[in-house]
Formats: C-alpha cells, structure tokens, sequence
C-alpha cells in the first residue's frame, strides 16, 4: 500500500482535474472543498513524519553521544 501521504496527494490530485472538468458550479465546489481537504491531511502527514524522523534522529544522537562517553 502506498504511504498515507502519497494517497492523500493523489486524491486531491484527482479532485482538482474532477473540479476542472466540473460543468456546475456546486459540483465544482464540491471538489474543491475535497481536494482542500485532501492537501489538509497531506500535509498534516508530512509535517508528522518529519517531526517522528527528527525525533529519531535525536534519540539516535543521544545514544551514540552516551555510548562515546
């Protein structure tokens, strides 16, 4: 299965060329307000992947730092 994030940014991909292809208006709001969604949690999901991969990388610091001591 591919990363959250991926799937997320797929979506609002697809929810962005279903808008443009939109011929009403309400249903292209529809997807629009999708699409917004969709990026919300991409980015939700970068941002705490980068944050657990900082963490990571701390703790790893932390332990080769005791490790020389």
């Amino acid at each position: 299965m591919a990363q959250p994030e991926t799937f997320y940014v797929q979506q609002a991909e697809n929810c962005a060329k279903s808008a443009a292809a939109a011929t009403l208006d309400n249903e292209r709001q529809k997807f629009l307000d999708a699409q917004a969604a969709w990026q919300s949690l991409a980015d939700a999901t970068a941002r705490t992947q980068a944050e657990a991969a900082k963490r990571d990388a701390e703790r790893k610091q932390r332990l080769a730092d005791a490790e020389t001591i």
